[in-house]
């Protein structure tokens, strides 16, 4: 008995070797544009050639990787099927909840996520507690026009100026309180400071007496997809929260395969 689990051990330990060394040539390989031969592939892992030539082997006969000729190495369509397939399952909303959350534990502030849907942004989740005095609750489905919300800036700051342009004339800005920014200068201006600061504000722009801090969240392609942000009535936001919401916007970006 002493000696079945002696050899279980040296197996399950071979195992993982084995599967280190084969990170460790996906790795070295993914650094590489052009397809590597063997012996440079030895030399990059420090294993040895048979030893790297039986892995690459069974990883050929997997797609993870191709042969493109003896002895030459690149990775293999495989990989691609995987990944389109993580791709495909990963949702934001699934994604953001946990950061959101973390998020609503350190202000004690409503926290939404919402994306984009034409001209208006769609309230997808949000996080506040139960003893919540705010007039404005922005329940799952709620919509609001991009020009009067923090995160509908953060769309329209990512826009080509003829598309926010478009936007301006199509909607006339209509405003909905004092503050709304229904002027077209001033919202390019409000753009154009969005887009150095990397966050907006909305001053009471939706309705009078509450406040939003909002920062974009971008998938693995670098594409803005979804938008955080901190609600609150304006006499308790604080504007320095805005690094704490660009920090956990990054954040569920990193966790959907944004890279930066």
């Amino acid at each position: 008995m002493r000696t079945l689990t002696t050899v279980t051990g040296k197996e399950t330990k071979s195992s993982i070797q084995v599967i280190e060394r084969m990170m460790h040539l996906l790795d070295t390989l993914a650094g590489h544009s052009a397809p590597v031969n063997l012996k440079q592939l030895a030399l990059q892992t420090k294993l040895h050639p048979s030893t790297a030539h039986r892995i690459l082997g069974v990883m050929v006969d997997n797609r993870l990787v191709d042969r493109v000729e003896p002895g030459t190495y690149r990775l293999g369509i495989r990989l691609l099927e995987l990944g389109n397939l993580v791709k495909s399952r990963i949702s934001v909303r699934q994604e953001a909840l946990p950061y959101m959350q973390g998020l609503h534990r350190q202000l004690g502030e409503t926290v939404n996520l919402s994306v984009r849907h034409d001209d208006e942004v769609v309230y997808v989740e949000r996080t506040a507690a139960s003893s919540s005095m705010m007039r404005v609750v922005h329940i799952i489905g709620a919509r609001a026009p991009l020009h009067i919300t923090a995160v509908g800036k953060i769309f329209l700051s990512h826009d080509a100026p003829d598309k926010s342009t478009q936007y301006m004339q199509r909607t006339g800005l209509p405003k909905y309180t004092e503050n709304t920014l229904s002027e077209p200068e001033s919202l390019v201006r409000e753009l154009e400071k969005i887009r150095r600061q990397g966050y907006a504000l909305d001053n009471e722009e939706a309705e009078k007496g509450v406040s939003c801090i909002g920062a974009g969240i971008y998938n693995d392609e670098g594409r803005l997809v979804a938008g955080l942000s901190v609600s609150a009535p304006s006499d308790r936001l604080n504007k320095a929260w805005a690094a704490q919401v660009k920090q956990t916007a990054e954040k569920i970006s990193r966790a959907i395969g944004y890279q930066g």
